[in-house]
Formats: C-alpha cells, structure tokens, sequence
C-alpha cells in the first residue's frame, strides 16, 4: 500500500505521536503500581529482574486500553500539523483527494486495530493467569526476606501481621497475628519469637511462632480460649485464587442460565456483553484512527497537546456511549450484542459522514 514517496511520508508521521502518546498513556496507567514496585525493589530488596516482570504482565491489559487512544491521538496530531502548515493544501491541489491521502491511515489503523485484538485475545489472559504467578513469588519473596517493622502487614488475604520496631540495644523479634480467614473461628496470635519457613516443593510459607498465645473466641459470644503453646506453625495459604483477576465464566454457561432466567438475568447480561466487546473495542480503534483524519484537520491549530486533549475527549465520548448501552441492555432495553456494537456503529456513521463533509470542502 505505501507504494510512493507521500503514502510513507504519511504513515511516519503518524509514528511519532502515536509512540509519545502510548507511552505515556501506559506510563499514566502504571503510575500507581510504579509505586508498589519501586518500594518492592527499594525497601524489600525484591530483585530488579522480578520487578521488570510485573512490568510485562501488567503491559498487556494496558494496551488494550491505551492502543485505540494513542491511535486517534496520532492521526489528529499528524493530520492537524499537515493541515496547519499548508501540505494538505499543497497534495490536494496536486489531485489527490482525501480518500488517497487517507490510504496510509487505513493501514495504519489496520496494524492498530490488529494488535488490539491480539492484546484483547491473547495478551490479557496469558497476563491475568502469569501474574498470580509472578505475585505469589514476589509475596514469598516479602515474607522471606523480612516483614516490615512497624507497620501492619496485609499481604495475606484476612490476616494481618504486626512485628514491632526493635528497641535500642535489644532484639525484639516479637509478632502479631490477627488472623480471620475462617469467620467462625477469628483468632489473634502473639508470639515473642519466629521465623519464616519455605517449602520449595509445594511453593508453601509457614511462620514459626514461639513462646506465644493463641486468643479465639468461638460462636458463643460467652467463651472464650487461651491455648499458650512453645512452638506453633502458621501455615499462610498463597492460593493463586486470592489474587489476580476472576476468572470468567464460560459463554456457554452465561447462555444457559440466561435460557433458565428467561434472559432476565442482568449480571448474566452484563458478562455477555463482555464476551461481545472483546471484538467490539478492537473494532472501535479502526474507527478511531480513521475518525482522527477529519478531526485533526478541524483543529489544525489545536497542536500536539490540542490534539492529545481531543482524542482523549473523543474516547471519553465513546465510553460514556458504552455504559449507557450497558445501563440499556441491564433494562432489557436491547440485547447484550447491540450494546456492544451500537457505539461502534454510531461512531462509524459519524466517522463516514464527517470524512465526506471534510472531503467536498
């Protein structure tokens, strides 16, 4: 397709902002796991190489989010300046119309629109699976490496760990352990010992306790047990279950139990919808990219962060298009595959009929 000096022309100067704008849409998006991970490595003595790991699978589920943004924010950017400094004005006088012109968008939107479905399909699975992995190792590594003093520990899931501040010219390797993962049995550990055990076979973490006190209350609000004890294993369940995302419940068993509800269901709804959108937002980012090309030449003199402002302003439209679809489709208003796609229709309709209007002028 870029089979000429000005196709190629056009579809470098889409690169270059579309790069700016994808990293720093990921690098906005990562901002707050930035955090954790620069306290992991800094405090913790977490390895660099586990840190960068987090990275990768965190990247996957941000660029579904960020490819279709950064897209429309290139071609508004490139086509704005095109328009601003007269070479738009120049080509088009030379005989080609803006459908030509437009050639190496619609390939570079293509590439967008690919890679988003790639991400969408492939990508933030692999992610949502290998990050219980990469989590439960980096929390091993926590444990083993040392538990914050001073600090409430909520690593685990319903327990809470508490080793106080050593006084001066002592070691104080006392602990407390506030322990209700199981409801009916909540219990309160104090220990004036302990040591974190590994089992390398089953991935497993322990804490040795000793010299300490179990506190429970059982169901009865009236009792109550002290069990004293030398030494005492704490097992810490890191089950891949309690992190990470949920894993979603197969197609076939949302149709089924719509079948069983009548299609009243409005979770059941709303999970179909999600299937629907995983083709449904890929889709979106073509249209994104092609929409960009009468937008940047409205607001040629908007500039690079004109531009930026305006895409964002035009993916905001598009979301908030989606949860009035889905608000819609939980009302049984319409069905969960038209709030997916009619978004994308509209913002086809208004993509086509701008690009024409911006063409004739």
């Amino acid at each position: 397709m870029l089979h000429t000096i000005l196709d190629r022309y056009i579809f470098r100067e889409l690169f270059s902002p579309f790069g700016i704008s994808l990293a720093a849409l990921c690098f906005v998006m990562l901002t707050k796991e930035l955090l954790r991970l620069v306290e992991l490595l800094v405090t913790k003595g977490i390895g660099f190489l586990s840190v960068l790991k987090v990275f990768a699978h965190l990247l996957p589920s941000f660029l579904v989010l960020t490819l279709p943004i950064a897209g429309i924010i290139a071609t508004i950017t490139a086509f704005g300046r095109l328009s601003l400094d007269k070479e738009l004005v120049a080509m088009r006088a030379a005989g080609f119309s803006l459908l030509r012109l437009s050639q190496s968008v619609f390939l570079f939107a293509g590439l967008v629109c690919g890679l988003t479905l790639v991400m969408a399909q492939y990508g933030q699975p692999w992610s949502n699976v290998n990050l219980k992995k990469v989590a439960l190792n980096l929390l091993r590594d926590e444990l083993v490496l040392e538990l914050d003093r001073g600090v409430f520990n909520e690593a685990i899931p319903k327990m809470t760990i508490y080793v106080p501040d050593a006084q001066e010219g002592q070691d104080n390797r006392g602990i407390f352990v506030a322990d209700e993962r199981n409801p009916a049995d909540p219990r309160i550990i104090v220990a004036q010992q302990y040591q974190v055990m590994t089992d390398p076979a089953s991935s497993q973490v322990a804490l040795r306790l000793m010299n300490g006190v179990i506190h429970s209350r059982p169901q009865n609000p009236e009792e109550y047990q002290k069990i004293s004890f030398t030494s005492y294993d704490l097992k810490l369940s890191l089950s891949a279950s309690l992190y990470g995302a949920e894993e979603r419940t197969p197609i076939d068993v949302i149709r089924a139990k719509l079948e069983s509800t009548g299609w009243t269901d409005t979770n059941a709804l709303r999970r179909l919808m999600e299937y629907y959108k995983d083709l449904a937002f890929p889709a979106a980012s073509l249209v994104f990219c092609i929409l960009g090309v009468p937008v940047g030449i409205v607001s040629k003199r908007s500039g690079s962060i004109g531009g930026f402002a305006v895409g964002v302003l035009v993916v905001i439209a598009y979301y908030v298009l989606n949860v009035a679809c889905e608000f819609l489709v939980t009302t049984l208003w319409i069905s969960p595959f038209a709030g997916a796609w009619l978004p994308n229709v509209m913002f086809t309709l208004v993509t086509i009929l701008w690009f024409y209007r911006v063409s004739r002028q």
